[in-house]
């Protein structure tokens, strides 16, 4: 007979368990990134604030490049409004670098994209993360449903 008092161990949410790479095989598109001198930082490697750059480009060329956003003109455009990413190795300039895209969820104004980066010719992730676009009307700011053009895209990407 089992004590009724007793309970099973707590999860340990102080100390989760270490994120690991990222195959390509978890990311649907691939969009080719360049780095700039600038990218770098003093340590000879590319910055922490870049990674979040890179992510929010990759995902923004390839809304562009689908013709779902016109950055200067779509009635509805995308905030980013939270963000993530763990780290796994050095890249720096002059690498060229590509962004392995997925859609992790799709909601009725938002979408969770997955961005990978990898280095040259990498099997795995030198870092990967995730950003939260909520769409919203670009005059009033409010949450706006996604559009049927963007539902495509982003489901193409699941």
């Amino acid at each position: 007979m089992t004590d009724p008092s007793a309970t099973a161990a707590p999860a340990d949410t102080a100390n989760p368990p270490r994120p690991l790479p990222a195959p390509r095989a978890r990311y649907r598109r691939f969009v080719p990134l360049a780095t700039r001198w600038s990218d770098n930082d003093a340590y000879g490697h590319l910055n922490n604030v870049v990674y979040l750059s890179l992510f929010d480009s990759a995902v923004n060329a390839e809304l562009v490049g689908a013709g779902v956003l016109d950055i200067e003109r779509s009635d509805i455009i995308g905030v980013v409004v939270e963000t993530q990413c763990h780290f796994f190795s050095a890249l720096s300039f002059p690498q060229a670098l590509e962004a392995g895209l997925a859609v992790a969820r799709i909601g009725r104004s938002s979408v969770t994209y997955e961005i990978g980066i990898f280095g040259p010719g990498a099997a795995e992730t030198a870092a990967h993360g995730r950003f939260v676009h909520v769409y919203v009307d670009r005059a009033t700011r409010r949450p706006m449903p996604l559009t049927a053009p963007m539902l495509a895209f982003v489901a193409a990407l699941r």
